[in-house]
């Protein structure tokens, strides 16, 4: 499980709360049919295709936790969001992981 987690970015929780609890963007990177059928409140939607377009909607001052269904997309957006010059960009793995640390 912990070379599955390496590759897949598992998360370090104490630090996704921290961030929730600070305001952070939180960015769905799923499709927007996915997205459609249950996110985190408060989530923006930008399938993680589309994350390049959007740079300048984004505010590289603020913390960003990207999330996906399982981790692999939101490990995707986060490496092109710091290829970007984003660097306060945390994974936050899967949705359902998110959802459960905003304590919906």
């Amino acid at each position: 499980m912990g070379l599955l987690s390496a590759i897949f970015g598992q998360k370090d929780n104490a630090n996704l709360i921290k961030a929730i609890q600070q305001d952070a963007i939180l960015i769905d990177v799923r499709s927007a049919h996915e997205f459609s059928s249950g996110s985190v409140n408060g989530a923006i939607n930008i399938p993680v295709e589309k994350i390049t377009a959007q740079l300048n909607t984004l505010n590289n001052n603020t913390r960003i936790i990207v999330f996906c269904q399982s981790g692999v997309r939101s490990k995707m957006a986060q490496s092109l969001l710091e290829k970007n010059g984003f660097k306060n960009v945390l994974n936050g793995g899967s949705w359902q992981n998110v959802k459960k640390l905003t304590h919906e």
